[in-house]
């Protein structure tokens, strides 16, 4: 039996990732993200407890079993939020269209923080953009910094 090197060891022993202090408010299709996420991770550890080098196991366990125990408490926590029933006002699942001071345009939909990716058009609900935008209807102005953001549409 090999002895475990300080940097095997390392390797295997990962601080746990760090969960929000926020409330988990999700969509329904936040909250299928999670799950599947978590089916992944566990599915990895399952790959993972397979190799039959101990050092090598732990150290591709280590990642699966961190993410697993993220996305449980993550899944555990998930409080679903319906889609809001009118676009009269910016609230939770709404997406909104807003012109910035410099003459750009963006719509976002406000998601929960596991979901939230801007790059691909959402963005989460505590994020300063979305602060500003709550409760606002089309053509309120919001502030943000020094930037001000007209509300253009919500759906």
């Amino acid at each position: 039996m090999k002895e475990e090197s300080a940097e095997t060891a390392s390797e295997t022993l990962l601080p746990d990732r760090e969960i929000s202090p926020h409330p988990n408010l999700v969509t329904a299709a936040g909250l299928k993200l999670l799950e599947r996420q978590l089916e992944e991770a566990r599915a990895a550890y399952e790959e993972a407890s397979l190799v039959e080098d101990v050092n090598e196991r732990r150290r591709q366990a280590a990642i699966p079993l961190r993410d697993a125990r993220y996305l449980s408490e993550r899944v555990s926590t998930a409080q679903v939020i319906p889609d809001p029933g009118s676009a009269g006002t910016v609230a939770f699942g709404s997406t909104v269209t807003f012109a910035r001071d410099d003459g750009r345009v963006q719509t976002y939909r406000i998601v929960g923080e596991d979901e939230a990716d801007p790059k691909a058009g959402s963005i989460s609900f505590v994020s300063p953009v979305a602060r500003a935008l709550m409760g606002k209807a089309v053509g309120d102005l919001a502030t943000l910094g020094e930037q001000e953001l007209e509300i253009v549409a919500i759906a």
